[in-house]
């Protein structure tokens, strides 16, 4: 972070000195005098030549595409860095606040080594100081710039660049180019079909990603295991090459004898009366201002007087004498803010002289800290009910309305006690705390942040504390009166026990620095040791690092007073160069090499190993120099020529006194490793923790281990405590430390730790980009193995740009130095990460942010592709089987032939009138005459209304004069074609009925939407000319509309056939009506787009038409005296036929309700059906939907409206493609309080060249729901499973088979017939079928035989027609009316919309599902294929911070649940995935519309 003041403007000649604008310091621009030393710049170099490497390959990747106001830009001004710089002082708040585990220490010189390598003449590293940083990684920095410098003609070129310095090109942003293309969805883009438009943007950049991706990959893996049935996952092979351990096994090691000093306490407490009572006046402690002037100094005799004080209060003051709240051995929190140490210190003392046991912890500053309600638990389960506090602390908590401190979030209900002494009462005379002989009740209660978030209690024992005390006292040479200056907390760890325990034992002076001095100087501590002439300090490796930023040659700097400079994060792997960088900065300023002592910690183990401060300048600290990759496998392989993947530890000097220590296998029984081996630290000792507070069964994990030698004997009586720090002991019993088990990231077998990677990161541009200490590193599970996840804070100044060249950066050097590939890496904004009480990231919370999608990244770059190498391998296609082998009866390789029919329409006796007519219009002039009042169409308006009805008689009436206006004014021959373009309602009918009576071929067309002409007239226009009509029937609305200015924005409108209005009709009848020769001639056209935007036209002759009719009626037992409610758009498939054909043939009544009118009203069609209470309804999937979103809250109110749909025993969704099962099952279960039978609801299924295949009638069984296994789909079987099982897919029949129509299923390929429960297109045979495309945009061979195919084999006679749609029959147990076995009918998807993807057949909806799924803030999705990509588009609800959430969120989802890789996220607004009318999405409009670039997405990633 950076808290630095603004650097005095200097006029430097030296020309690597470079100042950002906010004055915040670049690593890169400390003025060094030029040293050059050598072990410590290992890393950077390391890095830069590696991105040197990656330079030679030219690689390209495309840039992410962001809409403006995504970008984030704040004023520098107004901006303050964030406090966050440090780390967090915290064990489990992540060395530099960064991940958890100060693992690995990677020779971290990297970022002061670089920084003095600029100005370096000797500098080793090849780095030529230009502009773009070093040589290497600034032309880097020009390829990955220039791939995104788009001409609008063609791809990047990404081939050629200069080494010379980096071109400055303006770039503009993807969304602001000005649109003048028009809105997708228009018919201008069906011509595109897959030729894209050159220019655009997005195809060069997906072109881009392709090349990219075709680059070589990891070599292939040899074996799989099975994961459950079908899918082969690879399973990592070890690497026969792989480094093994080869040393002998590693003997334990024992620390000096702690010689016990005649004169050293029984125990604290009586240390504290000794110093209190001989020397009262010497200063205990002095606590700073945020000036650095000294605020407050308390002496030994005061931090007596006032812990007995505190001790007597807590005792005998809370509660009554009876029921005191307080007793000994219970615990308490002590809650004391990082700058009032004397108040803590107080307290703390005044708990172990009371023998209660403090709980130190931290502030709750809100009521959701990150954390905080971890803390709350822990409190609780120790039982907490008193929290004492200081004055200005209790002050600053956050109140509630009456001034009562509020609960936090998860903590127990406590008793706020404030422990300032004018607030305490005085201990009568008589009254003495008991101090006795130290013992093994608990002293106090460490907190530690886990791995996963949550917060142990680690318990000291009193004799514990006191040898460790000692210990420490013996390592570090510790004598009276001598002042430390401590920088680290005081609460826990080494900042506790040196500057509060052992400080008092020994009556040292602790000069205390508060964390919010070293943010506004950092300089403070050097400043005070050389102000006081301190002995020791206690810092950590960022405390070096800001002395070392911060430091302007002050000239009266004297550093020779220390004798010992504790470096409380010795183990880390940026801690031997801050340690460096610090001693050549300070060498000159009197600091001495062997007083850097470095140690490492652990909160279950204490003080795990120290360096002594020596006064032999000669022995050189150890060093050790490990080949990364031998780390990986936890080998240790010292390692110098290969200069690229090293880690250079530090040793963090020698056991401690009294202790014995060990290496045992990480995982598994505790073994003893070799010495050639990397495990983890164990120490016997008495001075550790003791257990976990109230979790035995961890505590006998952690605290209670025996490790055994190879032959599995214990090596000692006596148990070991588990450090959780990973490392060896060197030669000479040297401790060297490489990491954290907490910070372990196990990936594909290889061990990685996620501060090595940190530092990695941190290398390639240090500071320049992220904050330092702001980045972590975490591991997330994704189809079976752990993934590497980068998250850092980006600096408010940094530009798009920058961002996305840095992240490329990072990916290719830790590619290059680790050799594994990082998964997700995202960039938030300055700030955003949760923070630790201290600053560090809360590394748990950041990832269950990433997990559920709220971290809100401005920018991510996912490299799934790269990663993940376990997929399961390309299915290879195996030959069908012959038609020889094959055919015996019935029967296909042993299974029935899966074919079923309806009912024989010829067998069913009715007394069905109709049927004595050939032609509709003969069925209307008979029911004209024999029921002229009888009413056939009821209009209904948004209010429920009845806006217009028809009988028998004015119906047929007014179809005379339209068929009259017809052959006047339009001069229409027989066989002419008509384009009806008229809202839903009851001139359709007439309009519909008039053609047929002058002999007219009707074509019913959806009008132009007059708010959205520019996208909806271009289709009327299209559909009217492909239909070759000869003239327009419509409104007069519509007719001035459709020449109206906006319509003639949009097209030509002189090309207008004749328009005729039918609202002033004629008088007279024609002379007669027209009755066809032939009744396979043409009745009407059915125009409808597909799903992937085929416009075709199908022919329906009066004999099908008649059929239909017929079929449906007999199917829903229809007769004059049945209202069915209609709430449909009447324009194509089984809604025309349905709102305009069934009454007129059938005689019953027809209640229309326009479905545009239920945005208006939702609740219309439900009170329609109610009211005239209906027994059947037919409905879209959009009507659905709109009443289960729209009247999901209302169901109570309309109950008291009346709203009773009890009497309803078929409610249809008419529909074309896989039933929605979870949309019908919400709908049935949403209205059965209004008495809906939950298995009324059903859905039918049609297609082009069959409008109606199946429709659940009244009688027979209910449709069935049945379990598949989607794996086995996608290799086109169908295996059936339990409900629930994993990967099951719910499939619902899509109706019952209708009267009249036989289907089978025939394989796509080679047309032969398929056997029960396989999987193949329907093919349907039936008089019903339509007589063949009238015209078709695309390819005519192709869709020849959609009317006319037969069977390669078996039936080859029958011609059948395909109906483009995969699925499968199932005979079921169920029977039928007639008394056979019912078959079920499942409709899986549409042929054209599967993809497939590495051999394996997909079908867009189940990928959709899983992804709607993923985050409640996608409402819709759409999937499609470009080349071999897949791309994802997700409609965003919410704000568009939250668009970058989903991307990692969708790869996720889709590769575990699909094993695909997903190629581009499309984030984009809701209302883009463009929908027809039957409420199906149209992908590949949506396609053409985002490879031309008319989408404007929020965000388009691109994964690796």
């Amino acid at each position: 972070g950076a808290y630095l003041p603004h650097p005095p403007e200097r006029h430097a000649p030296d020309s690597t000195r470079r100042f950002h604008s906010c004055g915040n310091w670049c690593y890169l621009t400390v003025p060094f005098p030029s040293f050059h030393f050598s072990s410590s710049d290992v890393h950077t170099e390391a890095v830069q030549a590696a991105l040197a490497k990656h330079k030679e390959r030219k690689m390209a990747v495309p840039m992410p595409s962001k809409r403006r106001s995504l970008v984030v830009q704040t004023s520098m001004d107004a901006y303050t860095p964030p406090d966050t710089s440090s780390g967090s002082e915290e064990e489990g708040g992540q060395g530099e606040g960064t991940p958890t585990s100060s693992q690995g220490s990677v020779s971290m010189e990297h970022w002061i080594s670089r920084a003095i390598h600029q100005g370096s003449t000797t500098s080793s590293s090849s780095s030529s100081t230009q502009s773009g940083g070093s040589g290497a990684a600034g032309r880097l920095a020009d390829v990955l710039a220039q791939t995104h410098v788009e001409n609008h003609s063609a791809p990047p070129d990404v081939t050629t660049y200069t080494s010379e310095h980096p071109v400055q090109v303006e770039r503009p942003q993807v969304s602001t180019v000005p649109r003048t293309t028009p809105k997708y969805g228009n018919a201008k883009l069906m011509e595109t079909g897959d030729g894209v438009p050159v220019s655009s943007r997005v195809s060069a950049k997906i072109q881009q990603l392709v090349n990219t991706l075709k680059q070589p990959r990891r070599p292939p893996l040899r074996e799989f295991f099975v994961d459950d049935f079908e899918e082969l996952l690879e399973v990592q092979q070890p690497d026969p090459n792989q480094p093994r351990p080869e040393g002998a096994q590693m003997v334990a090691i024992r620390g000096e004898p702690l010689g016990v000093v005649t004169n050293w306490p029984p125990s604290l407490e009586a240390a504290l009366q000794r110093w209190g009572t001989i020397s009262p006046k010497a200063p205990c402690l002095t606590t700073m201002d945020t000036n650095g002037k000294p605020l407050y100094v308390l002496t030994y005799g005061k931090l007596w007087s006032r812990s007995i004080k505190v001790a007597y209060n807590i005792l005998h003051k809370l509660g009554t004498k009876q029921e005191p709240m307080v007793r000994p051995g219970d615990r308490v929190a002590l809650v004391f803010p990082n700058n009032d140490p004397a108040a803590f210190m107080v307290a703390f003392y005044g708990c172990l002289l009371a023998e209660v046991v403090p709980v130190p912890i931290e502030v709750p500053l809100t009521r959701k800290d990150a954390g905080s309600q971890q803390i709350g638990f822990l409190l609780g389960s120790c039982g907490v009910t008193v929290a004492l506090t200081s004055d200005a602390c209790h002050k600053g908590l956050p109140k509630g309305p009456t001034g009562e401190i509020p609960q936090f979030k998860g903590w127990p209900k406590l008793l706020w006690f404030v422990t300032e002494s004018k607030h305490l009462s005085k201990p009568p005379r008589d009254w003495f705390p008991h101090i006795k002989d130290a013992n093994n009740d608990t002293a106090y209660i460490e907190y530690k942040t886990c791995k996963d978030g949550s917060v142990l209690g680690v318990t000291v024992t009193r004799i514990a504390l006191l040898t460790h005390c000692q210990a420490l006292t013996q390592s570090c040479g510790y004598t009276e009166a001598e002042i430390i200056v401590n920088v680290l907390d005081f609460k826990k760890d080494v900042g506790l026990w040196h500057g509060i325990l052992t400080s008092v034992m020994n009556m040292m002076h602790v000069i205390s620095i508060p964390y919010s001095l070293m943010k506004v100087n950092p300089l403070s501590w050097i400043q005070k040791v050389c102000q006081y002439k301190a002995k020791v300090a206690c810092v950590k490796s960022r405390d070096m690092h800001w002395a070392l930023v911060a430091h302007r040659d002050q000239r009266d700097i004297n550093l020779s007073s220390l004798r010992m400079l504790v470096v409380a994060d010795g183990s880390n792997p940026w801690s031997i160069s801050s340690c460096d960088a610090f001693l050549n900065v300070f060498q000159s300023k009197g600091l001495r090499p062997e007083v850097i002592c470095p140690c490492a910690s652990s909160a279950e183990a204490l003080t795990v190993a120290i360096r002594r401060p020596t006064d032999d300048s000669n022995q050189p600290p150890g060093r050790g120099v490990l080949s990364m990759q031998g780390l990986s496998y936890g080998v240790i392989r010292v390692d110098s020529e290969e200069r690229l993947s090293v880690l250079t530890v530090q040793d963090v000097g020698t056991v401690m006194p009294g202790a014995l220590m060990c290496v045992v296998k990480p995982e598994g029984v505790p073994q003893l490793c070799r010495t050639d081996e990397i495990g983890e630290l164990c120490v016997c000792s008495i001075a550790t923790g003791m257990s976990y507070y109230g979790l035995s069964g961890m505590t006998k994990n952690t605290f209670e281990v025996f490790p055994t030698s190879s032959s599995g004997a214990p090596i000692s009586e006596y148990p070991f405590t588990r450090t959780g720090l990973l490392g060896f002991i060197g030669p000479g019993g040297l401790v060297f430390v490489s990491g954290k088990m907490d910070g372990l990231m196990v990936v594909s077998g290889r061990r990685h730790n996620a501060d090595d990677i940190v530092a990695t990161a941190l290398a390639v541009e240090p500071m320049k980009f992220v904050y330092r200490g702001r980045i972590a590193v975490f591991s997330v599970t994704v189809l079976h193995d752990e993934r590497i996840v980068v998250v850092a804070e980006q600096r408010p100044d940094s530009t798009e740009e920058d961002s996305f060249q840095w992240m490329s950066r990072v990916l290719q050097a830790i590619d290059s130095i680790h050799n594994v590939g990082v998964f997700c890496l995202a960039l938030v904004p300055a700030n955003t990460l949760p923070k630790t009480p201290l600053g560090g990231i809360h590394l748990s919370e950041t990832k269950q942010l990433f997990l559920e999608g709220s971290l809100h990244p401005c920018n991510v770059l996912m490299c799934p592709h790269t990663c993940v190498t376990n997929l399961p391998k390309p299915r290879q296609k195996q030959p069908e089987i012959g038609p020889a082998s094959v055919m015996v009866g019935n029967l296909v390789s042993g299974k029935r032939i899966a074919q079923a029919s309806g009912r024989d329409l010829g067998q069913i006796e009715d007394n069905d009138q109709a049927r004595k007519f050939l032609f509709l219009s003969e069925v209307l002039q008979w029911r004209a005459q024999t029921t002229p009042d009888h009413v056939l169409f009821t209009l209904l308006s948004s209010k429920g209304a009845v806006l217009s009805s028809l009988t028998c008689l004015q119906l047929h009436k007014r179809a005379e004069k339209i068929a009259a206006m017809l052959m006047e004014r339009g001069h229409l021959q027989d066989g002419d074609h008509v384009a009806l373009v008229y809202p839903p309602g009851i001139d359709l009918i007439a309009a519909f009925y008039g053609c047929l009576y002058a002999g007219c071929v009707p074509i019913t067309v959806r009008p132009p939407h007059p708010q959205n002409i520019a996208t909806t007239l271009p289709t009327v226009k299209m559909i009217v000319e492909v239909s070759r009509s000869a003239c327009v029937m419509t409104s007069q609305v519509i007719s001035k509309l459709l020449k109206s200015k906006e319509a003639s924005a949009a097209v030509d409108v002189r090309a207008w056939p004749p328009v005729l209005d039918t609202d002033d009709l004629p008088k007279k009848k024609p002379p007669q009506l027209y009755k066809p020769s032939n009744p396979d001639t043409l009745a009407y056209l059915d125009f409808s787009v597909s799903t992937t935007g085929m416009l075709a036209g199908v022919k329906m002759s009066h004999t099908a038409t008649s059929a239909f009719c017929r079929s449906i009626k007999l199917q829903c037992e229809l007769y004059p005296s049945r209202e069915v409610a209609i709430c449909l758009d009447p324009y194509c498939g089984l809604g025309f036929v349905l709102w305009c054909l069934c009454s007129v043939y059938s005689g019953h009544q027809s209640i229309l309700i326009p479905p545009s009118e239920l945005e208006v009203n939702p609740a219309l069609w439900l009170l329609a059906v109610s009211q005239f209470r209906v027994r059947d309804t037919f409905c879209s999937y959009s009507v659905m939907e709109l009443c289960t979103k729209g009247l999901g809250l209302q169901t109570e109110s309309l109950k008291s409206r009346g709203l009773d749909l009890s009497r309803v025993r078929t409610c249809v969704v008419v529909a074309e493609e896989r039933p929605r099962i979870a949309l019908t099952q919400s709908f049935s279960k949403l209205f059965k309080d209004l008495g809906l039978h939950p298995r009324a609801v059903s859905t039918s299924f049609g297609c082009r060249v069959n409008l109606a295949i199946c429709l659940q009638g009244t009688s027979g069984p209910d449709p069935t729901t049945v379990y598949v296994d989607m794996r086995a789909l996608r290799h086109d079987r169908v295996r059936l499973v339990e409900r629930g099982s994993p990967h099951s897919l719910p499939l619902m029949e899509s109706g019952k088979i209708l009267p009249g129509v036989r289907i089978i299923i025939a394989n796509p390929e080679t047309k032969g017939p398929l056997g029960d429960s396989h999987l193949g297109e329907i093919w349907v045979h039936c008089a019903h079928n339509g007589s063949g495309y009238f015209t078709v945009y695309g390819d005519e061979a192709l869709q020849s035989d959609h009317f006319n195919s037969r069977l390669s084999f078996g039936d080859t006679q029958t011609v059948w027609a395909r109906t483009g749609y995969l699925g499968f029959l199932r005979r079921t147990e169920l029977t039928d009316a007639s008394g056979e076995r019912h078959d079920a009918l499942y409709v899986v998807g549409a042929l054209d919309e599967a993809m497939e993807l590495r051999g394996m057949r997909y079908h867009p909806i189940d990928i959709e599902t899983s992804v709607i799924r993923t985050h409640k803030s996608i409402m819709e999705c759409a999937v499609f294929p470009w080349t071999n990509l897949l791309v994802v588009v997700v409609e965003l609800e919410g704000s568009e911070q939250e668009a970058l959430d989903l991307v990692p969120l969708v790869t996720n989802a889709v590769l575990e649940e699909h094993y695909l890789i997903v190629g581009v996220v499309v984030v984009v607004d809701i209302g883009v995935i463009p929908i027809n009318s039957r409420g199906e999405k149209q992908r590949m409009h949506l396609r053409d519309g985002f490879l031309a670039d008319q989408l404007d997405p929020i965000y388009v990633a691109y994964n690796m």
